[in-house]
């Protein structure tokens, strides 16, 4: 992709290993074939906690354990299998046709701006690089890794735009080793913890403690799997989308699962099509900005706290409790939510309670009576804990544009250890650029600029099922400590605002503690599991 570190070059018997299990040698952008299942899943776990392209990782860690096939194998049937499908999609539209074919494709050197679109969609299944197991001090090609938008024309924008984003990525470079030094001496190794998981767990922290000075340019490695049905669904919202950059990369996108699945995205750029429905996505936007301009201008904000539970069924608790009964009783739905009605606290608890039985662990979740109930939560939170939040994909997550206008939020480390001079000298500088792109007319293209220290603000959407799962899991131990403050809100907020208490008894693995070294106890658990000591 245009101004992206230069992708990296394998030599000849490199290519010649990689050719067989690749679309692409070259690009940015390429699907995985003739790999078994478990090995593709397994370069994309990889994928999340390495600096590594997935090609190099393949080459270092899986070439020589997987069986050799021919350069070019034999496509069994695969002209009947396109007349089928022509005549089955094509002419009855029959679209669950297209769930039944399946890609995993990478999309490396994307910005972090790009990979929440590429992220939007639920049927797909999503492995992202982590700002906490990546540093970003290196400079492949000479730069830092970030990404410069094509809409960026004139020459002194761009000049001050990377100057900002050189200046954000040297400042996160020089304080890494400081602020591991600082938590070393914060929490230093006890007897019981392993050296390599207490040093793992320092430099994990101190890259959390800086992701926030990292811009959402930074540039991010992306696994995906998904069906035909929905990388169409996908690369319609791309081609319509108001950024030079995913227009580019849905391109790519499609060039490569074309080599693996050309019928299932047939109609993506047929007129009659895929072309009047990106139109229709983009007139749709489009009018809706223009409508909230006129309809909303000079309407300022009002302060309210950092997480708000904007609605929800005050009756979600009651109709939980009937939705358990349903399936063990023979009384229509109105009559047993009745029923219920009248029952006591006392009496709805107890059925709750049996419901949900004795969860071992967080894995072991309640039924479907559970997504009875919903709740619309409005929140103000670092851009850094919203990527995190965002890719749950069972909820209803919209959110705004990420600009400087919220402020920022710091670690209390930062100005422990020194870094807050610097910190806000990043803040004020990307603030300013992206005030100047604003005023030049590049208002969405300017979010690139910005810090994930920025807040941004979003809506979650979600019924209690869901809400148990992402409560219990970003509010665990070793979590992001700015996501576990949103989620520990939203657990009391279903508690004491809707009045849900039995609902929220059931999150039973919900943390509420203060947590040291976030990932120690995970990284000594991952050192047992090395060793063959479960």
């Amino acid at each position: 992709m245009k101004n992206a570190p230069p992708t990296e070059r394998f030599s000849a018997a490199e290519r010649e290993a990689l050719r067989p299990y690749f679309t692409d040698l070259d690009g940015p952008v390429f699907a995985l074939v003739n790999l078994p299942e478990v090995v593709k899943g397994a370069l994309f776990a990889r994928y999340s906690r390495s600096a590594k392209s997935l090609r190099r990782l393949f080459l270092d860690e899986f070439a020589g354990q997987v069986a050799e096939v021919p350069v070019a194998p034999v496509l069994v049937g695969v002209e009947r299998a396109e007349q089928l499908y022509e005549r089955v999609f094509l002419e009855y539209g029959d679209d669950s046709v297209a769930q039944l074919g399946s890609v995993h494709l990478a999309c490396e050197d994307v910005s972090n701006v790009l990979t929440k679109v590429l992220e939007w969609g639920r049927l797909m299944a999503y492995l992202e690089q982590s700002t906490r197991y990546v540093p970003y001090t290196d400079r492949p090609g000479g730069r830092f890794r970030y990404h410069v938008p094509a809409e960026i024309e004139a020459p002194e924008l761009r000049e001050a735009y990377e100057a900002a984003l050189d200046d954000a990525f040297a400042t996160y470079a020089a304080w890494l080793p400081r602020l591991e030094e600082h938590y070393a001496r914060a929490f230093p190794r006890e007897g019981d913890s392993s050296p390599g998981a207490w040093k793992r767990s320092i430099r994990a922290k101190a890259l959390d403690a800086l992701r926030g000075l990292l811009p959402a340019a930074t540039l991010a490695n992306v696994g995906i799997h998904g069906t035909g049905q929905a990388y169409e669904a996908l690369l319609l919202r791309m081609r319509a989308h108001p950024l030079a950059e995913a227009r580019e990369v849905a391109q790519r996108m499609l060039v490569e699962l074309r080599k693996v699945i050309p019928a299932f995205l047939r109609r993506v750029d047929v007129e009659e099509r895929g072309v009047r429905w990106t139109r229709y996505l983009r007139e749709t936007r489009e009018g809706t900005e223009r409508v909230a301009r006129e309809l909303l201008a000079g309407v300022r904000p009002t302060p309210q706290p950092d997480v708000v539970l904007a609605d929800h069924d005050p009756e979600g608790e009651v109709k939980v409790v009937a939705a358990a009964l349903y399936a063990a009783c023979e009384l229509p739905d109105t009559q047993l939510l009745e029923r219920v009605r009248a029952m006591s606290a006392e009496e709805r608890t107890r059925v709750l309670r049996a419901y949900v039985g004795e969860r071992a662990n967080r894995r072991h979740k309640p039924g479907r009576a559970f997504e009875r109930a919903w709740y619309r939560f409005d929140v103000l939170t670092d851009y850094g804990a919203f990527r995190d939040l965002q890719r749950h994909r069972m909820l209803t997550v919209e959110w705004q544009p990420l600009t400087p206008r919220h402020g920022w939020l710091a670690a209390e480390a930062v100005e422990e250890a020194g870094a807050l001079g610097d910190w806000a000298r990043v803040m004020d500088r990307t603030a300013e650029v992206h005030e100047r792109l604003c005023a030049a007319g590049l208002g969405l293209v300017a979010s690139y600029v910005v810090p994930m220290a920025y807040r941004i603000r979003f809506y979650l959407e979600l019924n209690a099922r869901e809400a148990l799962h992402v409560i219990e899991l970003r509010t665990a131990p070793q979590g992001h400590a700015s996501y576990r403050r949103v989620c520990q809100s939203l657990h009391r907020l279903i508690a004491e605002e809707a009045g849900h208490r039995a609902i929220a008894e059931a999150m039973c693995f919900t943390d509420h503690g203060s947590v040291g070294l976030e990932r120690l106890g995970a990284e000594q658990a991952a050192d047992r599991r090395r060793s063959g000591n479960r």
